[in-house]
């Protein structure tokens, strides 16, 4: 199963209103039927994992990887980037 987190959504939403990300414009409008096509499913965010992203003493500052991270160590998943600062808060990484 791959699991992908709210903050995912949250980010390339964020980043698109921002005109960071403008070709993302079908994933921000359709981000479910999207999940459900790839076959992947819908992490959301729960209050353990907000307050484990809150306290978590990293020195990372970005909200997105932050949240990521705390969801894959409440969770015991892995994540799938090449980001070296989820390492740093804790999650195990692949790639």
């Amino acid at each position: 199963m791959v699991f992908v987190s709210a903050a995912v959504a949250w980010e390339i939403a964020t980043k698109f209103r921002l005109g960071k990300l403008p070709i993302a414009e079908n994933l921000v409008e359709n981000f479910d039927d999207v999940l459900m096509t790839e076959g992947f499913l819908s992490l959301d965010i729960t209050s353990e994992h907000a307050l484990l992203a809150g306290q978590i003493d990293a020195g990372v500052k970005d909200p997105f990887d932050r949240m990521i991270a705390a969801q894959a160590r409440v969770e015991k998943l892995k994540v799938v980037t090449i980001d070296p600062a989820i390492k740093t808060l804790g999650a195990e990484t692949i790639w």
